[in-house]
C-alpha cells in the first residue's frame, strides 16, 4: 500500500458528508438547486508533476486542465475556479504562468473567482493548486461498473508519457507528443454527453491500469483489459512502435486526461452516438466481470501485469 493510499485512508474518517463519496471519486458532488454541484481540487508540484524547465505558460494551462478533467469525469460544465499560487520571485516567470492559466480558463469557459497568493521560501519547489467548481445534471461515480458491462476509453493513450520523455531529453519524437504532455485537453463535452448513459466514469490521470484498478475496487468487480485494443495515436506509433511493450507503456504512463468509463452492452449504440455528436473517438478496450482487481490480455491470452501500474505518490 502506497503512502498516498495510507494517508487518504486516514482522511476518510473526516469525510462524513455523502457529497464526499467516501473520498473514492474524482470530485465531491452535492445536490443543489435541482442540479449537482461538483467540486474538485488538484495541485501541481515542481519535479513531481512538471519539469523545472517546462514553459511557465504550459504549467498554468495544465493546472487548469488537471482540474477540469475531474469535472468532465462527473459530467459537469465549469462554473468557476479558485487558485493558490506561490510567487516565484521572478516576475517574468509568474506573468507567463498567469498567461497560460488565463488562456486555459478562457478556452474552457471557467472564470476565475478568487484564491490566494503566497511567497515561498527561496529555493523551494514551485507548487500551485486550483479548485474547480462545476454543475451537472447527472454525475456518475466510479462504483457503478457491473459484471457484463463494457469498458471504454476516449481518445488515445500514451502520448503525454512519450511527450514527457521528449521534454526530459530522453527521446525524440513528433511535436504532437510534446504538445500532449504540455497542453492536454479535458473531455468536458464528452463527459456531459456520456453522464446519462454510463454506469461508472473517471478520468485517466495516473495511467489506464492503475485507474482501472481503482474503478474495479470501487465497484467490487474485476476489469479485464485487452492490450491490443489500447488506442495509440499515429504520432505515438511513429515514436514508440505498435507492439506489446508500447501498449503497456501507453497503459501505465499517465497524464492522458482522457475518460475511462463502463457501460452496459445494451447502451453501446447510444454511447457511440454520444461520442460522434461531440467528435471525440472512443474505444472499447475490455470487459467488467465478477471478481476483483484487474487483468490484461493480448488477443485473449492472459499476460502478467507490469510491476508498475501507473503513477503513485
Amino acid at each position: 500500500m502506497s503512502a498516498e493510499t495510507t494517508f487518504i485512508d486516514k482522511l476518510r474518517g473526516f469525510a462524513s458528508h455523502p457529497g464526499a463519496r467516501g473520498l473514492n471519486d474524482d470530485a465531491a458532488v452535492f445536490a443543489h438547486g435541482g442540479k449537482n454541484l461538483v467540486l474538485t481540487h488538484d495541485a501541481l508540484v515542481e519535479n513531481v508533476h512538471f519539469l523545472s524547465d517546462d514553459p511557465p505558460a504550459d504549467i498554468g494551462w495544465k493546472l487548469v486542465v488537471a482540474n477540469l478533467s475531474d469535472l468532465a469525469a462527473k459530467g459537469a460544465r465549469p462554473l468557476g475556479a479558485l487558485t493558490s499560487y506561490n510567487l516565484s520571485g521572478d516576475d517574468g516567470w509568474d506573468n507567463q504562468f498567469a498567461e497560460g492559466l488565463g488562456a486555459a480558463l478562457a478556452e474552457f469557459g471557467c472564470p476565475l473567482l478568487g484564491g490566494d497568493t503566497v511567497r515561498a521560501p527561496e529555493g523551494s519547489a514551485r507548487q500551485f493548486g486550483l479548485t474547480a467548481i462545476g454543475e451537472a445534471d447527472n454525475s456518475p461515480a466510479r462504483d457503478g461498473a457491473a459484471d457484463g458491462h463494457e469498458l471504454w476509453v476516449s481518445g488515445t493513450l500514451g502520448d503525454a508519457g512519450a511527450g514527457l520523455e521528449i521534454a526530459r531529453g530522453d527521446a525524440e519524437g513528433p511535436d504532437a507528443l510534446l504538445a500532449a504532455y504540455r497542453r492536454p485537453t479535458p473531455q468536458l463535452a464528452l463527459g456531459q454527453q456520456l453522464a446519462q448513459l454510463v454506469s461508472a466514469m473517471m478520468d485517466i490521470s495516473d495511467g489506464l491500469l492503475i485507474d482501472a484498478r481503482r474503478m474495479a475496487e470501487a465497484s467490487g468487480v474485476r476489469i479485464v483489459i485487452e492490450t491490443i485494443d489500447v488506442p495509440l495515436s499515429p504520432a505515438f506509433v511513429e515514436a514508440k512502435g505498435d507492439n506489446r511493450q508500447s501498449a503497456l507503456f501507453a497503459a501505465t504512463a499517465g497524464d492522458d486526461y482522457e475518460l475511462l468509463f463502463a457501460a452496459p452492452k445494451r447502451a453501446r449504440r447510444q454511447v457511440e452516438t454520444a461520442a460522434e455528436d461531440v467528435g471525440v473517438p472512443i474505444h472499447c478496450i475490455g470487459l467488467v466481470v465478477a471478481g476483483e482487481g484487474i487483468a490484461i490480455e493480448e488477443g485473449g491470452r492472459p499476460l502478467d501485469l507490469p510491476e508498475t501500474l501507473g503513477w503513485e505518490h
